[in-house]
């Protein structure tokens, strides 16, 4: 036999045979993915994200949500017909869940990741119901089996889910200053509740210290916290909690204190108090300046008598000029004058 007969030959067998090897693994791998196929779901594990001090929603309700359903209970039915992502759908409904993700695994056991949402801040409209808020903002609703520590905001306007422009820009700032009070050890154990007033601004009710706290509108959140806790440390420290009824931070780079018993008492250093006497430079409010004496004025000349049958009285001389109140422009400028303290609340 030639030799290019032989090596070709070769060939041939090299091939058939590695197509032999192809046909066999593929026959094996069909026969596999039938089998698995053909085989049941065993069982349901739930693992849950997020906070854990959060227990709105558990295991045992995730499986509910997944076997309510007889028609689509997983557990017992073949692994073929299980569709996954109409589960997750079905787990996503839940108001407590941001995300699911199911799959199965190698002993046939459905595996079920869900990520719940965790409440930042408690919100109560004007008609007495209240909604829980989520770190992106969401409505979540109250549960009648657990109650989530966040802070309180009593006074939101309205019920609505569709919101006007003035009650969504509310709403934001609701969520910008939950969010940051939540992330906050000492503001999340220090802020009792913050209520909404009429014109739209936040006063936020202390657990510790007998004052509200006006923080004005829901801006400039980190800044306004930062200056109430450095008066909390240069001023109530050494004054007493309860000596303010009232600390006002809504005013740039200012924090002004309502004394409780009236007293004027110098603040901290950058602070104001407003028991503390008003300065003014108000001209018109200074005492007029110091008069010197005119000199007095010229007697007017007497008239001779004139010669008549009867001799004529002379005339009395002319009273002095009252003397008048130098002008503002002619005399020295006033100084400040310090009114009487003022007890009324400035906030």
């Amino acid at each position: 036999m030639q030799p290019k007969t032989k090596t070709a030959l070769k060939r041939i067998g090299l091939v058939l045979l590695w197509s032999g090897v192809l046909a066999g693994f593929a026959v094996l791998l069909a026969a596999a993915v039938h089998d698995k196929e053909s085989e049941k779901c065993k069982g349901i594990h739930v693992t849950l994200r997020g906070d854990d001090r959060n227990a709105f929603i558990n295991e045992k309700d995730i499986k509910q949500l997944i076997v309510n359903d007889k028609s689509q209970n997983p557990v017992g039915t073949p692994i073929s017909q299980i569709n996954l992502a109409n589960l997750e759908r079905v787990v996503e409904s839940d108001p407590w869940v941001r995300s699911a993700e199911l799959y199965l695994d190698n002993q046939d056991v459905l595996n079920v990741n869900v990520v719940q949402r965790d409440p930042v801040a408690r919100v109560f409209t004007f008609s007495g119901s209240s909604f829980y808020l989520d770190e992106q903002g969401e409505r979540i609703p109250v549960s009648d089996r657990f109650s989530a520590r966040v802070p309180v905001f009593t006074g939101f306007p309205t019920d609505a889910v569709q919101l006007r422009k003035e009650d969504s820009l509310l709403y934001a700032q609701i969520g910008d200053m939950a969010r940051f009070i939540s992330a906050d050890t000492f503001w999340n154990a220090q802020v009792e509740q913050v209520m909404i007033t009429g014109d739209r601004k936040f006063e936020i009710t202390p657990k510790l210290g007998d004052h509200v706290i006006v923080f004005g509108d829901g801006t400039d959140i980190d800044t306004k916290f930062s200056k109430l806790l450095i008066f909390y440390r240069e001023g109530l420290s050494k004054a007493g909690w309860n000596t303010y009824s009232r600390i006002n931070i809504a005013y740039h780079e200012e924090v002004i204190g309502t004394r409780r018993d009236g007293k004027s008492a110098p603040p901290p250093p950058m602070y104001r108090d407003s028991s503390i006497a008003d300065v003014t430079m108000d001209a018109d409010l200074a005492p007029p300046a110091a008069v010197t004496n005119p000199k007095p004025a010229d007697k007017p000349a007497v008239e001779k008598p004139k010669p008549a049958a009867k001799p004529v009285k002379p005339v009395k001389p002319a009273s002095r000029p009252i003397a008048r109140p130098a002008s503002r422009n002619s005399g020295p400028t006033p100084k400040a004058v310090y009114s009487k303290p003022n007890q009324r609340n400035r906030n």
